[in-house]
Formats: C-alpha cells, structure tokens, sequence
C-alpha cells in the first residue's frame, strides 16, 4: 500500500503540474469567465475526469504500450494537435461575438467536451508514468493502484472546480467582459501554441524515423 508520505507527494507534486498553464486549466478558466458556473463546472468535472483517465492509463501500463507501439503514441499527438487547433480556432471566432450564456441542461456536452480536451494530449500519460514509477518504485497491488487514482482523481476534480468557482463569480466574470477580446484571443493562441508544438513533435519524429 502507499504511504502517507508518498500520497501526499503525489498530491503535491500533480497540484503544481494542474495549476501550470496547460490547455486544460486554460479552456476551465475560460469557459468559467465567459459561461458562467452553471455551463463551467460540468466542463471543468469532465476536463478533470480526462486527465485522471491518463492517470489510470498509466497505472495500467499505458507508457509501455507507447514503448512497443510507438506509432500508436505518434497517431495521438497528431489527432491532439488537430483537435487543440480546432478548439483555439473556436475561440478566436468567438472572441468578437456575443458573449454566450450559462446555459442549464447541459452536463452531457459540457463534461464530454472537457473530457475529450484533456484525452486530446497524451503527454500526462509520460508525466504520470515518470511520477508513479518515482513516487511508487516498488509493486503494487490492486488496492494500492485503486487508491493513487483515487488521489489523482481527488486532486484533479479539486483543483478544477476551485478554479472554475473562482473565476465565474460576478466579479471576475466583469473584469473578464471588459477584456473578453483580449482574453479569449490570448486563450486561443496559447491553446493554439500547444497544439502546434504536438504537430512540430510529429513531424520531427516522423523525419527522424525516415532518416
């Protein structure tokens, strides 16, 4: 079983990594900033439960497949990068139109949607790996991988939906209405950064295996 010591490690140690400017915590704020609670939280739960399923595809062995299939691992960053253009592209058209509502009714989308932003990049994949096999170098058995996701899990969900109650309160979403332009074009083009740097991943990787 974990220890304390080494749960709270991981605790740690990921709180940084899911407070760090990623496209996650990126799309949370903004979302929250211009929907509101309502439509922004289920979006945040989902961008949580996405990161966590990375966190249970390494426990499961995940990076090894990578390993052994390094095409599989290349096809991913590709589809990533692909789709974290199109969700910047979004945001930029939508920076000059009319601010959405917090619409009700739709957990559905919006948890799917947060879902499949945060599975878009499979780089937590290699980061979980890298942080279990240093924060948990011995076997585990199937209790002790239950409760690291667990924590991983606890970890996620809190962070993010401290964030986005944060930042959709009627304060911030103000200041965030006066700047929106800026906000959300600034959002887009970090998002956008990070899915062209998946594609410049790809295609170096691609040139060194034909060379």
């Amino acid at each position: 079983m974990p220890t304390a010591a080494q749960l709270l490690l991981l605790v740690s140690t990921l709180s940084l990594a899911i407070l760090s400017p990623g496209p996650g915590m990126i799309a949370a704020t903004q979302t929250a900033f211009a929907r509101g609670r309502a439509a922004a939280m289920p979006y945040g739960i989902g961008l949580a439960a996405g990161a966590s399923l990375w966190a249970l595809f390494a426990i499961l062995g995940l990076a090894i497949v990578f390993q052994i299939v390094p095409a599989l691992y290349l096809a991913l960053k590709l589809a990533g990068g692909l789709y974290l253009l199109w969700i910047a592209r979004a945001m930029w058209l939508g920076a000059s139109g009319p601010l959405p509502e917090a619409a009700g009714g739709r957990f559905g989308r919006g948890f799917f949607g947060g879902v499949m932003l945060n599975l878009s990049n499979p780089k937590p994949a290699l980061f979980y790996s890298a942080l279990f096999v240093a924060v948990f170098p011995g076997p585990l058995t199937h209790l002790g991988r239950g409760t690291i996701y667990a924590a991983a899990l606890g970890t996620e969900l809190t962070w993010y939906v401290i964030v986005t109650a944060i930042m959709s309160t009627a304060i911030m979403r103000a200041r965030y209405i006066a700047a929106r332009g800026w906000i959300d074009r600034g959002a887009a083009a970090i998002i956008a950064a990070l899915g062209i740097m998946l594609l410049v991943e790809v295609i170096t990787e691609t040139v060194r295996g034909i060379q």
